[in-house]
């Protein structure tokens, strides 16, 4: 498989998780809105990170290499001009993702009550730039 061809996977099953993120908005399930939306968003940048041939760490967050990219690669300018806000979205969902998913096994709370709809609908937001951008790189 080459590298663009599994970077164009990658970013067809981040459409297909913001649409589940976009579901679970409807439903009002917050809490399931923010891990999609971070699933959504790890697909997209890790699929414009192969698409450009950079290896990235195994792990949720890639926002390290997104900077490390912008100062050490040529990318389009405009590109370059989105990276420190897909950063900032990347470490705020990778930060949100357990807690989404199995809620604050610290103090009892469930997932259900750790956030509001605001945050869901942010989330969201930020996940379908995040998207649309990585895209627009990509194709």
């Amino acid at each position: 498989m080459r590298t663009d061809e599994l970077a164009l996977d990658y970013l067809t099953r981040a459409e297909r998780v913001l649409e589940e993120a976009r579901n679970t908005l409807r439903n009002e399930d917050y809490s399931l809105t923010i891990r999609r939306s971070q699933e959504a968003v790890e697909l997209s940048l890790k699929a414009a990170l192969r698409f450009l041939a950079i290896e990235y760490p195994r792990a949720h967050d890639v926002s390290d290499v997104l900077r490390f990219v912008k100062e050490a690669r040529p990318l389009p300018n405009w590109f370059k001009e989105n990276i420190e806000f897909m950063a900032r979205v990347s470490s705020d969902l990778a930060r949100k993702r357990g807690p989404s998913f199995y809620g604050d096994e610290r103090t009892l709370t469930p997932p259900s009550r750790l956030f509001a709809k605001e945050e869901g609908l942010r989330a969201l937001t930020d996940a379908e730039e995040v998207f649309e951008i990585c895209k627009k790189l990509i194709k």
